[in-house]
């Protein structure tokens, strides 16, 4: 196979969502799915964690945002602020184990929704 078609398809790989979706059955789990429908399509985790985050996001509001701010019409200079907040993040970590003969899978949620799949190791 010629080098650039071992990288074509490499690069093919990193693109498709179901090479980084967990299979149950003959379903499949993807990113984004709800903890209720990954429940629903492999039934309940080996391991189950639940913890908090707090993040921090910077925030900028110009001037047009608001009524009664307006761009200064010789300068151009928008008249706003910058606004840290921080959120609190619910994640939630899941382990599913589906034997010897399939890897343990890492699942991480974010407020809910599935954000990352990972291998964990050999199961038991």
């Amino acid at each position: 196979m010629k080098p650039l078609s071992i990288f074509l398809l490499l690069v093919s790989l990193l693109f498709c969502t179901s090479a980084f979706a967990l299979r149950c059955g003959r379903v499949l789990v993807n990113i984004g799915d709800y903890k209720h429908d990954v429940v629903e399509k492999c039934g309940e985790p080996e391991s189950m964690e639940s913890h908090i985050e707090r993040r921090g996001e910077e925030n900028y509001a110009n001037g047009s945002q608001f009524n009664g701010w307006q761009q200064h019409p010789r300068s151009g200079i928008n008249y706003g602020q910058n606004r840290y907040i921080e959120v609190e993040v619910v994640i939630d970590e899941w382990i599913y184990d589906f034997g010897r003969r399939r890897l343990q899978q890492y699942l991480r949620f974010e407020n809910g929704r599935l954000k990352e799949v990972k291998s964990a190791g050999r199961g038991d």
